[in-house]
């Protein structure tokens, strides 16, 4: 799970790679971490939500979503 804490520093790292400094070469690897592990919830969160989702179809019937491979 992604804290407030984390997003602030990906939002902080972000500010200062714009800044005439940089990011020094810790401060990139740390900025990649976080961003990956901040796209890894986003799809979790999101395969959550689709996996309790559930299509009416025409006739009434209901189906749920399956994940395709």
């Amino acid at each position: 799970m992604i804290t407030d804490e984390k997003v602030a520093r990906i939002n902080a790292l972000a500010r200062k790679s714009r800044t005439p400094e940089g990011l020094t070469e810790e401060e990139k690897a740390e900025q990649a971490a976080l961003r990956r592990e901040y796209v890894d919830a986003v799809k979790q969160s999101l395969e959550g939500h689709l996996g309790n989702t559930v299509v009416l179809e025409p006739d009434g019937t209901k189906r749920k979503l399956k994940k395709k491979d």
